[in-house]
């Protein structure tokens, strides 16, 4: 064990995070948070995560429960490629390898939805097998220390070169973590250099190039907002690839003068009332301005476009997997209503 790893575990003992529900040798439960983690912090992933393993508390029970439950349980998580890319990961391990996990984080990455340093990490919780991790917090602690600036290919091939050189043959569960935690806890944007026990060694000297992210363009949907007494309102489940794959959501068009024709690919007719305030959506590379536009005196046409998958909604509990900005403006539909 080199001097960082060994300064690294020394203020894990007595700052690091050791409640968190995932901290177990449980390579379900691992796999599990470290998909749920990617991209999303631990105060928004532990109540998702407690949920989860409620309902589905094995890889066996993911893998024999519908992607329509595991999107709905997902709701409101975001990048819902994860869930889907989990759900097929459980159904491979119950049919390649008989529900037995993988030892190896070349086999973990073979799975869908688990990159490199998903895999690792995997395998260094559950099994204590070192693997080297190089998440966003690690990546932020290890470009500091060692004076490594650049966002490309051969920067990237030196810094998991230093992160195989610090990763310790003993304690490695603990390590993987103890890292993890110094990058959210210490090692921030903005660092608190006095409290890290890299310091003294640290090449960082305050000044980073500087990552100036673009302005985020802006797409706008038409949402038609179709209701019908004691059913409830029209939704339809979006295509499985793309934005919200798989997800249920209202009938859309990027066009106000076209959504007249999506609503009848459905087989309704009806009046556009006029759109009412957008609601915004922030993704990842774009901004989202959704515009909901009541139909008024809807009434069901005979033909229906082959293909259509839809359904009544009335605001019960779970409820389908839907993009949680539309179940919000669901809801206040069947508030009002």
């Amino acid at each position: 064990m080199d001097g960082f790893s060994a300064k690294v575990l020394a203020w894990y003992r007595h700052h690091g995070r050791h409640d968190l529900p995932w901290q177990v040798a449980d390579p379900y439960a691992r796999w599990l948070a470290e998909v749920m983690l990617q991209q999303t912090t631990v105060t928004a992933v532990v109540p998702y995560y407690e949920r989860f393993m409620r309902r589905f508390p094995s890889v066996q029970a993911l893998a024999q429960a519908s992607l329509d439950d595991v999107l709905a349980l997902w709701s409101g998580l975001g990048y819902y490629a994860r869930a889907r890319n989990l759900h097929a990961a459980a159904r491979l391990l119950m049919d390649r390898h008989s529900g037995v996990f993988p030892r190896t984080a070349d086999e973990w990455a073979a799975l869908p939805g688990i990159g490199p340093s998903t895999a690792a990490a995997i395998v260094a919780f559950a099994f204590n097998i070192p693997a080297a991790i190089l998440d966003a917090n690690v990546r932020r602690v290890l470009s500091r220390y060692h004076g490594v600036r650049g966002r490309d290919a051969p920067t990237e091939r030196l810094l998991w070169s230093h992160a195989r050189t610090h990763t310790p043959t003993r304690r490695v569960a603990d390590y993987t973590q103890a890292i993890m935690d110094l990058g959210a806890l210490v090692c921030r944007k903005t660092p608190d250099c006095p409290a890290c026990p890299l310091a003294d060694d640290c090449a960082f000297d305050g000044e980073e190039v500087p990552f100036r992210r673009p302005a985020k363009p802006e797409r706008t949907v038409y949402m038609a907002v179709i209701a019908a007494p004691d059913q409830g309102i029209l939704l339809v489940r979006r295509p499985p690839r793309g934005i919200w794959g798989g997800l249920w959501s209202l009938p859309e068009s990027a066009a106000l003068a076209a959504l007249p024709a999506a609503i009848r690919d459905l087989g309704f007719e009806g009046e556009m009332g006029d759109p009412y305030p957008p609601i915004w959506h922030v993704f990842t590379h774009f901004r989202l301005s959704i515009n909901p536009v009541r139909v008024l005196g809807a009434s069901r046409r005979a033909a229906v476009a082959e293909g259509c998958d839809a359904m009544w909604y009335k605001g019960a509990l779970p409820g389908p997997g839907m993009p949680a900005p539309v179940r919000r403006l669901i809801n206040q539909f069947l508030e009002t209503s």
